[in-house]
């Protein structure tokens, strides 16, 4: 790594204590990126995916969007949730994401309800994927027909 990038580093993370800021959104990022720009000139200068980079390298806390928020608030939640071996595996799974909605719902958290129906839609897609491939065989595909028509999106 060259003297201007581990120069540039440095003028992110000495003004961004400056700041003092516990979680990097994107305005919080656009105000630093400005503040090196007016107080650095040139040298200042960088776009807000390199100062989010060095940021993240440095352990900061940065949240680019609501969805990636959503995404490491609830993660452990989240983890592992489409199983579909067997309609038994299928029925709980789908069983979790309704939970998992009804709840988010409540709380008012938008980006996790998002993040469900996302992954309701890409189980959807999984199974009616399956269910028209010609290799699998003939009663697996019909489970995956079925499941496929479980999810209500």
């Amino acid at each position: 790594m060259n003297d201007h990038l581990k120069t540039k580093k440095a003028l992110i993370l000495e003004t961004a204590r400056e700041i003092k800021v516990q979680q990097w959104t994107p305005a919080e990022i656009d105000q630093l990126r400005r503040r090196l720009l007016a107080e650095h000139g040139d040298a200042g200068k960088a776009d807000s995916d390199y100062i989010a980079d060095v940021l993240k390298d440095a352990g900061q806390k940065v949240t680019l969007n609501q969805q990636e928020e959503a995404e490491e608030q609830y993660e452990e939640e989240f983890e592992d949730l489409l199983h579909f071996k067997t309609l038994e595996d299928a029925e709980v799974s789908i069983m979790r994401l309704d939970e998992l909605m009804r709840k988010f719902r409540v709380h008012g958290e938008h980006a996790a309800v998002e993040r469900v129906l996302n992954i309701a839609r890409l189980g959807k897609r999984r199974a009616e994927m399956i269910s028209r491939n010609r290799k699998v065989e003939a009663q697996k595909r019909a489970e995956k027909e079925e499941i496929g028509g479980w999810f209500r999106i």
